[in-house]
């Protein structure tokens, strides 16, 4: 490959134009340049499926406590403890074994048929009416009541937590978010609920967080400090709001660009389950993780020297026809999608991932039900502006 053919290979998680589409460079990076340094703003990238799942197994080259977002490692703010993303074992080991007892296969199933009721309940008013918003109508609600439920936030409150999680994620055009300047945001809109559950205990997370004994990294046994468990709080309300939000609104985009295969999932339901992963796959809701790289470590017969901010490009992996073969490009609800990395891998894979296939799957059954044919009205359509998961603002549709 000569130089020039690469010097047109340019990736930037802040190019608005770019994260539109940003797949057919994402191709061009897996082909022509599987490491990628980006000089503007001092960081490298992988991009092949091989080398993605290889970086997130190695927590120990590609560290996590800096912060998963570039400019949070570039900002070396403090991390509160408690934020899982943000955190190496064995310190996340012991977050994350606490975190996990809230989400066990027995109290995801036990959610099944509240989470069918959110989905009446957004999705009925709008049969009839010849339109659905994808963001609107369901999934900036559905996602909302559920983990609202989980941890205890009472419903009149739960639209403000969510634009309160939203709030953290978002970026001006082309700007990098507010953390990186400001610091993290703790998760003080959630004390008055936690001083509410203390006296008043119930059978959700808050109530659990609340009373759990653990042994920290000291030897120490105790339980959760207030500032750990406003974080803990935070942490599950963004990620319960943010991703499955964008999922539903990207099964709304693909599935009306694919009527066939819509057609099929109508027809056949039991083909839904995969067609869900089959949209993980496709559209990551978080494109991309980054890391901080602690000591120098060859990448394709190059040396990324320690202290490195390192991308790892899921959008770009999970499209790779290597792992996805003949072409990753292709959408395909009968694909084998084993493997693809929209929940990570390894020591941070997705907690919540049951709780976001349920929700996927069941958002996609009572949809189908009720609106077997749509068409995106594009024209109407906005792409949230945020340089951490990629997804619609608003996603209307006309419905028939």
């Amino acid at each position: 490959m000569t130089t020039s053919a690469a010097s047109d290979v340019y990736y930037d998680p802040y190019d608005v134009d770019l994260n539109a589409d940003p797949y057919p460079m994402f191709k061009r990076l897996r082909e022509d340049m599987p490491l990628y340094y980006n000089e503007k703003h001092d960081f490298y990238a992988v991009s092949r499926h091989a080398d993605v799942n290889a970086a997130l197994l190695d927590t120990g080259t590609y560290s996590s406590a800096r912060g998963a977002i570039i400019e949070l490692i570039k900002a070396n703010i403090e991390i509160p403890s408690g934020v899982l993303i943000f955190e190496d074992p064995p310190i996340h080991d012991i977050h994350r074994g606490l975190l996990s007892r809230m989400f066990t296969p027995r109290k995801i199933r036990a959610l099944e048929d509240k989470i069918r009721e959110f989905c009446a309940r957004s999705l009925d008013p709008h049969v009839g009416t010849g339109r659905l918003d994808f963001i609107a109508d369901i999934g900036a609600q559905m996602p909302m009541r559920t983990i609202g439920m989980l941890l205890g936030i009472p419903e009149d409150d739960q639209e403000a937590i969510r634009d309160f999680a939203n709030e953290q994620m978002r970026t001006e055009e082309g700007k990098p978010m507010k953390a990186a300047s400001e610091g993290m945001v703790s998760g003080d809109i959630f004390a008055a609920y936690i001083d509410w559950r203390a006296e008043h205990p119930s059978d959700d997370i808050m109530t659990e967080l609340l009373n759990v004994e653990f042994e920290d990294h000291t030897g120490t046994v105790r339980k959760l400090s207030r500032e750990e468990l406003l974080t803990y709080v935070n942490v599950v309300s963004g990620a319960g709001n943010e991703t499955t939000t964008r999922l539903i609104g990207w099964a709304g985009k693909v599935l009306a660009e694919h009527p066939d295969q819509r057609r099929e999932l109508v027809a056949n339901p039991r083909l839904i389950p995969n067609a869900v992963e089959e949209l993980l796959r496709f559209e990551p809701p978080a494109p991309h993780v980054a890391r901080y790289v602690t000591r120098d470590v060859e990448v394709h017969g190059r040396t990324v020297p320690e202290g490195s901010a390192m991308m790892m490009l899921i959008g770009a992996a999970n499209r790779d026809h290597r792992q996805f073969p003949p072409d990753g490009d292709i959408f395909d609800i009968h694909r084998d999608t084993r493997q693809h990395l929209s929940f990570s891998v390894g020591t941070h894979y997705c907690l919540g991932s049951a709780l976001a296939r349920l929700e996927g799957r069941i958002a996609l059954e009572e949809i189908l039900a009720r609106f077997p044919e749509w068409e995106v009205d594009l024209a109407n359509a906005k792409l949230s502006p945020t340089s951490t998961v990629r997804g619609w603002e608003t996603l209307p549709a006309f419905t028939s």
